[in-house]
Parts: structure tokens; sequence; C-alpha cells
């Protein structure tokens, strides 16, 4: 078993906070946020999987990050806005369970904001606080990412995060980036 495995196992209810940002596991009531997140086309533009339509797909969505935790002891997190209580996305860190560019049983971080949240630093925010816990609460030595290679932004933010550009792989809607950050030697 790899080392972070055995410790996500035993990892119950994550939740991280930053200075202005709640990472918390997703409740069920959470589907209206995903489905606008998820209805959006600017949002879902280089994700590579259909604009939801129907509200019970967002429903099905929290089901399965909820029993990623279950399997897997981490999973997506819903991103709170501590001002107001307002889930603006999800953020945090995946097993990837499935091979992904040559890469299985691998912790990958993700994000999805809403569009108002955009341009705040919100995404590099969670991402400094999801590496930190991935890095020195789960043991992870590397630590992966990945976007399509139009989305400037999401690039941008990998980057910005200490992410080095390792590889790329073809999807069905274009060339994703890999990424890869390990951790720092102290």
């Amino acid at each position: 078993m790899l080392p972070f495995l055995e410790l996500m196992n035993k990892t119950n209810n994550m939740k991280i906070e930053t200075q202005r940002l709640i990472l918390r596991e997703f409740e069920d009531a959470d589907f209206e946020q995903v489905f606008l997140m998820d209805s959006d086309p600017e949002v879902m533009k280089y994700i590579g999987v259909p604009v939801s339509t129907d509200i019970n797909e967002s429903k099905n969505v929290i089901k399965l990050i909820q029993k990623q935790y279950e399997e897997n002891g981490v999973g997506r997190l819903a991103v709170v806005e501590k001002e107001n209580g307002k889930v603006i996305g999800w953020s945090g860190l995946k097993l990837l369970t499935k091979e992904t560019n040559g890469h299985k049983n691998v912790l990958e971080l993700g994000y999805r904001f809403l569009p108002e949240s955009w341009g705040k630093g919100y995404a590099v925010e969670a991402g400094i606080a999801s590496l930190d816990y991935g890095f020195n609460e789960l043991n992870a030595e590397t630590i992966y990412a990945c976007a399509h290679s139009e989305h400037d932004v999401s690039n941008h933010i990998l980057r910005k995060l200490g992410f080095e550009k390792t590889g790329e792989f073809e999807e069905p809607d274009g060339i994703c980036f890999w990424y890869e950050l390990k951790r720092e030697k102290k």
C-alpha cells in the first residue's frame, strides 16, 4: 500500500480553513451550487464533459464524491466563502483510481469555481491549503494535476502553485498538460 493511502483510510470529516475560505466535505444540500457550476458553459468549457442539464446529475455527483470519501479517505471538497457562508466551488485532492497518463492510485489536485468567484485568488488559496494537507497530513511524496492545454488560467494557477509540466496526453476534447509537484525536501 502506498504510504499516503494508509493514512487516508483513517481520515474522517475533512475540513480545511484558510484566511477567506472553508474547504469541507460535500453535503447533500450543496447540489444547487454544484448544478450552477456544472450547467454553466463557461465553467465547463475545458472540462471534457457535457454541460449539465438535469439538477439530479448534481445530486449524483455529490453522492459519487461522498463515496470517494468513504472508499478512499479523500475527495474534492466544497469551497465555502467565510464572509457569506456560500459554496462558491470545489477544490482539493482526489485519488486517481483509474489510470490517467500512465498514473494510478496517485493524488490529483483539482478545482472548479462559479464565475462570480473568478479572479479573486480563491483557486490559489484553496490549492495551497490542499497541497499542504496532501504533503503534511497525507504524507504524499508527489501530487499531480492536469489542465486542458488551451485553458490558460488553469495552467497559470498550476504553475503559480509550483507545479511543473512533465508531459501531455490526448483527451477527446484536446490535449491536456500533465503536472507534478514533489514534496519539498527538509
